[in-house]
């Protein structure tokens, strides 16, 4: 009998321990597809460029469309699966997703690609925090839940250079579409796994509904704010219509700071950022986005037009950021100890600004190992040592009610400041062929490479500035002083979070 029961006991343990694990995966996949739909259609921009008569333009809305729905529905998101239920939401934003890759993948036209890509923004918004929320009910214990948590970054600090990656080997071995229909059959398998394994769940949050207007506002107003830039190689920075395009961008987004100024349960609570270690995290992260989005982006144009890379190539080439990236992302938690979030912030922007500003010296005609591998892998390990310390600023000192709130907006930061960079990085490289419809061959090809190098200059500088704002960040007997008014059981987590 006590045999018998022991067996049980056992059989009920590691069933546990398989089913924790299946959720991990399950959670590690599908934010690992989120962040990869943000990347992995850089190297098939030439192609559905060619295929669908694609303008410049409208291959940075490629991009854009995605990244403006995503970070702009974050984190209504995030509240939506405290309020209905994490498996329903999970559910709904991987269907969402899943769905809409295959109507993009579908495509016979520019406006009908863009249309989906915003669309899988939409769904990846629902998606992405529930993620992590599954994972933090599911793993409770506090070694097995870092462990866990751990797992999700490195996947989601990995996803952008491997996207570049896997687009290159779909797009030369396949074709485009595939870029976009490999997430179908993932997306239906991950939503089986999720029928069979996910016990729903809620979080503390019961009553209040959705800050649909400050969605609304917020959204649309980076969007036309892209807009009106974009559109600049047609109508210049001073014309009516930029003017009062940019002006109606300004505006959505002042509306969208007097909504949550007064709605009863804003999307994001404006007295948050009166934390200095909150707000100075989140301009890091913008910092961050536009020289992430914008520089994968020049080097994948690079690649391909100017040294004439297949798309295979190109995906291979940008391979040592990605594991850059990841190995820094995962030796980030002992380097923190060592040096403090502050001080590894920094260390991290500068190293990852250096590789950036090393490459606006290409030239045309460059070889890839001299020119271009070295200043790789100092972006992909600058990048990868900034994103934990950049996060534990950001959480440092907050109420534990409003952790989840905290590090949501440092992703949303970072998407809605790579979209705006990505746009002005765009323009910036377009202003370097003036005579474009009189330039052909080799001059062409100066010009173009002129203006990914101007575009690289900017981008390390403002890398540089946020170097900068990180040394901003309070001292840790600040950000001990500000956790112990808060709330004393975060005091050590601050210590730890932005000391020296």
């Amino acid at each position: 009998m006590s045999a018998s029961v022991d067996t049980d006991r056992s059989s009920s343990t590691g069933s546990r321990r398989s089913n924790k694990g299946i959720i991990l995966l399950l959670c590690c996949m599908a934010q690992f597809m989120v962040v990869l739909d943000v990347s992995i259609v850089l190297v098939a921009l030439p192609q559905m460029r060619h295929d669908l008569g694609l303008s410049a333009s409208g291959e940075q809305w490629v991009v854009n469309a995605y990244t403006l729905t995503f970070a702009g529905l974050l984190m209504l998101g995030g509240r939506a699966a405290d309020l209905w239920g994490r498996k329903r939401v999970f559910m709904v934003g991987l269907a969402v997703f899943t769905i809409c890759s295959l109507i993009g993948g579908l495509s016979q036209s520019g406006t009908w690609l863009i249309g989906a890509r915003a669309l899988q923004g939409v769904g990846g918004a629902i998606l992405a925090p529930s993620t992590l929320s599954l994972l933090t009910t599911t793993f409770t214990e506090a070694n097995e839940r870092r462990r866990a948590i751990g797992a999700w970054s490195a996947t989601a600090a990995s996803g952008a250079a491997i996207g570049v990656l896997l687009g290159g080997v779909l797009t030369d071995l396949l074709d485009w579409r595939w870029v976009l229909f490999v997430n179908v059959p993932i997306g239906v398998a991950l939503l089986a796994i999720c029928v069979l394994t996910v016990a729903e769940s809620k979080g503390s949050v019961t009553r209040g509904g959705l800050d649909l207007p400050g969605a609304v506002t917020v959204t649309g107003g980076a969007a036309v704010l892209v807009y009106g830039i974009v559109n600049t190689d047609a109508h210049p920075w001073g014309s009516t219509q930029t003017v009062l395009t940019l002006a109606a961008g300004v505006v959505l987004l002042g509306l969208f700071l007097l909504i949550e100024s007064r709605v009863a349960h804003p999307l994001v609570p404006l007295g948050i950022f009166r934390r200095r270690s909150l707000s100075s995290a989140n301009g890091v992260a913008v910092a961050i986005g536009i020289a992430l989005y914008g520089s994968y982006f020049f080097v994948s144009l690079y690649l391909q037009q100017i040294a004439g890379y297949s798309p295979l190539v190109a995906g291979l080439a940008t391979l040592p950021a990605g594991l850059a990236t990841l190995v820094a992302a995962l030796s980030g938690p002992r380097v923190v100890q060592v040096l403090g979030a502050r001080r590894q912030l920094v260390l991290g922007t500068v190293v990852a600004a250096g590789g950036v500003a090393w490459m606006s010296f290409l030239q045309v005609g460059d070889g890839y190992f001299v020119h271009l591998l070295g200043p790789l892998v100092l972006l992909g390990g600058g990048l990868g040592l900034s994103f934990l310390p950049m996060t534990l600023a950001a959480t440092a000192g907050v109420p534990p009610h409003q952790a989840g709130l905290a590090s949501g907006l440092i992703n949303t930061t970072r998407q809605m400041g790579g979209a705006i960079g990505l746009a002005a990085l765009a323009t910036i490289a377009a202003g370097a062929i003036p005579h474009l419809a009189h330039l052909a061959g080799p001059a062409l090809l100066v010009d173009q490479t002129n203006g990914y190098d101007r575009a690289f200059l900017i981008a390390a500088g403002v890398l540089l500035a946020g170097a900068v704002l990180a040394l901003t960040l309070p001292s840790p007997r600040a950000a001990a002083a500000a956790a112990a008014a808060t709330s004393p059981a975060v005091e050590g987590e601050a210590v730890m979070a932005v000391g020296e």
